[in-house]
This record gives structure tokens, C-alpha cells and sequence, in this order.
């Protein structure tokens, strides 16, 4: 399982998402994004910052 921590890319949000692929966290995060954070246009380099911190879920705290 894959996870996406919102407050590694904007600073105080507490939104996370779990997925078994990288494909559909993007999705959410991007949906995410244009809800809750108000953005209207992301950009390729924003799509690679997500990308980034995307990790493997059994690997966040070992």
C-alpha cells in the first residue's frame, strides 16, 4: 500500500491518502488540492513533488 501525507507538501494539513497504486494517490492528491487548498492549476513540477513523497505505508516509522 502506498501513502501520501498532505503536510509534507503544505505545511500544517493533516489529509492523508492510501492507494495501491501511485497513479490513483495523484489523483486524489490533486482533487485534494483544488478542494481544500484552493489551487486551480497544478502544474507538472507539482505533480513531481507529489510524486516524491509518496511512500511505501509499511516503511513510514521503521
Amino acid at each position: 500500500m502506498r501513502l501520501f501525507e498532505c503536510g509534507t507538501l503544505v505545511p500544517g494539513c493533516e489529509w492523508h491518502t492510501r492507494a495501491d497504486n501511485d497513479a490513483e494517490i495523484v489523483r486524489r492528491v490533486v482533487e485534494h488540492l483544488r478542494n481544500a487548498h484552493g489551487e486551480t492549476v497544478i502544474r507538472e513540477n507539482m505533480v513531481d513533488n507529489i510524486k516524491a513523497r509518496i511512500v511505501d505505508e509499511n516503511k513510514v516509522g521503521a
